[in-house]
């Protein structure tokens, strides 16, 4: 699966995630100072979004302080149901019954065991068939 991950800074955290990411064999698209550009979090998360949404990464990650940031900016891109995601349980609900295809992440809360807890949800659920009318009620919001 190709990935696009970004962050408004390079941190341990991020190492991590990049080193699992392909360890899981995902290849790794970059944004950001992760990709060796200085970019603030607004635009780390829309390049992300924007990267799922043409098509060119099947799902993403984006990172800040909080994942607040991040998430909000990914979600302002047509098609993107980002979700901020703490535990493994949240990441679970989150790719089950919202179909989400960017999975935002903490750097001061998530410690690499709960990002790999939360990794593990995410890639080992999917979206079931009776969660696509509320999906499809979620894409047409993108029209508007």
């Amino acid at each position: 699966m190709r990935i696009a991950v970004g962050s408004d800074e390079r941190t341990y955290m991020t190492d991590v995630l990049i080193t699992e990411l392909k360890q899981r064999g995902h290849d790794v698209i970059l944004f950001g100072p992760l990709a060796g550009t200085s970019e603030l979090w607004p635009d780390v998360g829309r390049a992300v979004g924007e990267a799922v949404a043409a098509g060119q990464a099947d799902q993403g990650i984006v990172c800040c302080y909080t994942g607040t940031g991040v998430s909000i900016a990914a979600n302002k891109v047509p098609g993107i149901r980002a979700a901020l995601c703490h535990d493994a349980q949240t990441a679970a609900g989150a790719r089950k019954w919202n179909d989400a295809n960017v999975l935002a992440l903490s750097l001061r809360t998530t410690t690499p065991e709960l990002m790999r807890e939360i990794l593990d949800a995410w890639f080992a659920t999917e979206c079931p068939p009776e969660e696509q009318i509320t999906i499809d009620r979620l894409r047409a919001f993108d029209k508007l």
